[in-house]
């Protein structure tokens, strides 16, 4: 049906919105149903760069699932970085980031952590926090690659800070020691 509707759309005038709109139902269904080929295949037949740039970003904005969000935020850094604003580059970004990271940890567990997809920094104080260490020693090496070069909001000083905060809490004894008096 939505081919079907695309045809249409190139023998008759469709209001851009609507054909947004239906480009971006089209997209979400292709990336829910998994086929990221046939989904890059849409988005490279759309002529109108404005109309692919807004399909993109609010099929991001709809929140799909994991894969989706990753090939989302993955297209739109990849092909429309100098349209976006510094603030949705980097919010874009981080989601690719932390959609990296949650590729890295076992399948069952990462229902756990997507809320957090958006903010990577937040995810790895939480894996720290459930002692999941050997998922955050995957995870910091998944971002140390990806921030190599990268200007998103938060650098490798601030996950060493993290961690280093973490690990110093690890030494913190409740309890101290007394002296046995004789």
């Amino acid at each position: 049906d939505y081919e079907l509707c695309e045809e249409w759309g190139h023998l008759y005038p469709v209001p851009r919105e609507d054909l947004i709109n239906l480009h971006r139902e089209h997209l979400l269904h292709l990336l829910e149903m998994g086929d990221m080929e046939k989904a890059l295949q849409l988005l490279q037949r759309i002529e109108d760069p404005g109309i692919c740039l807004a399909i993109s970003e609010q099929s991001l904005d709809q929140h799909p699932n994991l894969a989706a969000s990753h090939f989302l935020a993955d297209y739109l850094t990849g092909h429309f970085y100098a349209n976006l604003t510094t603030a949705r580059r980097n919010e874009i970004q981080a989601l690719y980031m932390g959609s990296k990271v949650l590729l890295t940890l076992p399948e069952l567990s990462r229902v756990n952590y997507f809320h957090l997809s958006s903010r990577p920094l937040l995810m790895l104080e939480q894996l720290l926090m459930n002692m999941k260490v050997d998922w955050v020693a995957v995870a910091v090496e998944t971002l140390h690659q990806l921030l190599t070069g990268q200007e998103i909001g938060f650098t490798i000083e601030d996950i060493d800070n993290l961690l280093s905060k973490y690990a110093e809490k690890a030494l913190n004894f409740p309890f101290a020691l007394k002296e046995k008096r004789s």
